[in-house]
């Protein structure tokens, strides 16, 4: 699996990255299961057509339960992880799969003032938390859906979504 590094401003080689309109923060479930991997794999394609992906290893079907393995450890992936979440101007995340760690990246995009998408399928048998259910703004959409929905949702949350540079 192919790591992707931070996205600096003053690295010519990150410069096609920068160029694009959006930078886009997709959460998933990881250590908390990967039921629905081939579902973020569509989910991080369909995201491509707005922006840079900060995160596409979260649709890796490579990438198993145990997640990813740091020679310095979960500190690094978390400080990286919050530098993407920093820099990215959208968070979209599918919270489905209950994970705490998505709920922690949530908690700190609300923090960072991101415009965030939630997306949940009420057909999978369990009910969203409140917190998140419950935390609805004028930053903050949870929207309940069906896969075929997809693009259409992208494409009205996109369009109402004012990108802060």
């Amino acid at each position: 699996m192919k790591r992707r590094e931070t996205v600096k401003p003053g690295n010519p080689e990150h410069a096609p990255l920068l160029s694009m309109s959006r930078l886009i923060y997709f959460a998933g479930s990881i250590r908390g299961g990967r039921d629905d991997v081939h579902l973020y794999q569509s989910l991080v394609q369909e995201l491509r057509t707005y922006g840079t992906v900060l995160t596409e290893h979260v649709g890796d079907q490579g990438l198993s339960v145990q997640g990813e393995v740091s020679e310095t450890g979960d500190k690094e992936i978390h400080d990286r992880d919050l530098d993407w979440l920093q820099q990215s101007h959208v968070v979209v995340a599918e919270v489905t799969v209950p994970s705490m760690g998505v709920g922690y990246e949530l908690g700190r995009a609300v923090v960072m003032d991101k415009p965030v998408l939630c997306l949940f399928r009420p057909d999978c048998g369990r009910r969203l938390s409140a917190m998140i259910r419950g935390a609805k703004g004028p930053r903050f959409t949870v929207m309940d859906y069906r896969p075929d929905q997809i693009k259409t949702i992208l494409d009205q949350f996109f369009s109402q979504t004012q990108i802060q540079t």
